[in-house]
């Protein structure tokens, strides 16, 4: 259960600190609709009135103190939590839920399962499988879950591979890598279920300061390529370069919602002055 109780990763030298110049991205329909969340665990109310909505290609940086609930929003987006009210659709489902008679009703875990096939996550921690190769990794879920043939996932595992820079990985097991390789095969095992949003938990806060950079260079990369990315982080640098909009989280609510150049020289909430005064002043 994440209540974001790790303590606040510093940002990295290594994360690129300006926005790479690049073309007007151009946005498509919503794909992510968040409204009126709220979610508690047991008196600590840890969402308030949640509301937000993601566009198809869309980066969106989600930021805040430990403790503010961004990374409960994610998982409740990914149904890793049950909501307490609201609703939240995403890649055209009812999270959690189906409409019957004008009612909704509860989904049960199978279906829930079903959902979130549309839905990549990548967690802080790699939670890669350590008995079974990098590439075996990858397939498992297209092959097991989807029942899709194995040389057909197999080749698509390897051009994944090779877009998170790890041709020459396949064969090795996730205790032969380091932990920026080991995150990069988590991506692209995500990637291998053809997801329409991925979800980021603070990918980069596992890992040694020397690797950061090879993983927010891929999340970049994906970005330009038109992905449609929700990122908990506080990779300020990440948020300037590949981030549409900045989002700031504090007490479970969201007090900052901005393009990166508004969030950063001119934001309208105290709370992100002040957050942006710690976090940039290291």
């Amino acid at each position: 259960m994440s209540m974001d109780t790790q303590p606040t990763p510093q940002p990295h030298a290594e994360a690129p600190q300006t926005r790479p110049a690049r073309g007007a991205k151009t946005l498509g329909e919503p794909v992510v609709i968040i409204e009126n969340v709220r979610k508690a665990f047991g008196d600590n109310e840890v969402l308030r009135d949640v509301s937000m909505t993601i566009r198809k290609s869309e980066v969106v940086v989600i930021c805040g103190r430990s403790g503010s609930g961004k990374s409960t929003l994610l998982r409740c987006i990914d149904q890793l939590e049950t909501i307490d009210g609201g609703t939240i659709r995403a890649a055209g489902h009812l999270m959690g839920f189906r409409e019957t008679g004008g009612r909704r009703v509860p989904l049960r875990d199978h279906e829930v399962a079903r959902q979130q096939r549309d839905l990549g996550m990548v967690f802080q921690n790699f939670n890669l499988f350590p008995h079974i190769s990098v590439i075996e990794n990858i397939m498992l879920a297209p092959t097991r879950i989807l029942g899709r043939p194995r040389a057909e996932v197999k080749d698509e595992a390897r051009a994944l591979l090779a877009r998170v820079g790890l041709p020459e990985k396949e064969n090795a097991y996730p205790r032969q890598l380091s932990g920026g390789q080991q995150q990069r095969v988590a991506i692209a095992r995500a990637l291998a279920m053809k997801p329409k949003v991925m979800l980021f938990d603070e990918p980069t806060s596992a890992l040694d300061p020397e690797t950061v950079s090879e993983v927010l260079d891929v999340m970049i990369d994906l970005s330009h390529a038109g992905m449609t990315m929700i990122v908990v982080t506080h990779e300020m640098g990440f948020a300037r370069a590949a981030a549409d909009r900045v989002v700031l989280m504090h007490g479970g609510e969201i007090v900052e919602d901005a393009p990166p150049d508004q969030f950063f020289t001119a934001p309208k909430s105290e709370h992100t002055r002040t957050f942006l005064s710690k976090m940039l002043s290291h």
